[in-house]
């Protein structure tokens, strides 16, 4: 793990890429996954994990959060400066998580190509 981990707590997909986006420019930062969960009223939020340096990592929160909020409704945002370790375990689920995802969507985008 690098340095920092920080999140940033979206309603809705929309909103959640405006935030990686922003924080994406805004610093040298790494996507090291995102979780999106559908809560009350079929809400769905999404939360993105970024990781890179302190500095970095502020940054891109800061960035995130403004322009999350300019698009629709961030909900929390956190850094967390030198992680513990066993954080590393978490981070490698959600990588893991993510390439199986993003797999599967493949897997589902060929199928309907062959049906077609």
């Amino acid at each position: 793990m690098r340095k920092a981990l920080g999140m940033i707590e979206a309603v809705g997909l929309t909103t959640a890429i405006a935030a990686l986006d922003a924080a994406s420019k805004a610093a040298d930062i790494t996507l090291v996954g995102y979780d999106k969960v559908i809560g009350v009223e079929k809400a769905v939020s999404v939360t993105i994990h970024i990781a890179g340096e302190v500095a970095a990592v502020n940054a891109a929160i800061d960035a995130g959060v403004e322009a999350g909020n300019k698009v629709g409704k961030i909900v929390s945002s956190k850094t967390i400066a030198r992680p513990h370790e066993e954080i590393d375990v978490l981070i490698k689920e959600f990588e893991k998580n993510l390439k199986v995802k993003n797999i599967n969507k493949k897997v589902i985008e060929n199928k309907s190509k062959e049906n077609n």
